[in-house]
């Protein structure tokens, strides 16, 4: 049995990537923040968009929009987990908060998106 290094490996980087965020935690939280922040997920799904043996061209510029679509409800996932922890929010509703906008967001998005393109 061969092992498919190109499914595996950006599995293995996405966990290398989380134990890194809990060592930098202990030692400077920004760094720890901007390192589950940096845009490593978004290199690593087009790794394995384009290593696919099925994409072309097309698929692959689909692909890349839907990256941008789904961006923007991601920041105002981020904006409203902010507001909530100055608010003094407990873990459990500022995420459900952050994923109750982010639904929507997207959602309208996608909605948009499909009005656009009729």
């Amino acid at each position: 049995m061969q092992i498919a290094w190109t499914r595996i490996l950006p599995v293995i980087v996405s966990i290398l990537v989380i134990i890194a965020v809990a060592l930098l935690r202990e030692y400077n939280k920004t760094f720890a923040a901007i390192a589950a922040t940096m845009p490593i997920n978004i290199p690593l799904a087009l790794w394995i968009a384009f290593s696919a043996n099925e994409t072309d061209q097309a698929s692959r510029e689909q692909f890349a929009e839907g990256l941008l679509i789904g961006i923007l409800p991601t920041l105002l996932f981020l904006a409203v987990v902010w507001l909530a922890v100055r608010a003094g929010w407990k873990l459990v509703p500022t995420v459900a908060a952050g994923y109750a906008v982010w639904g929507v967001a997207l959602l309208a998005l996608i909605g948009l998106q499909r009005l656009l393109s009729a």
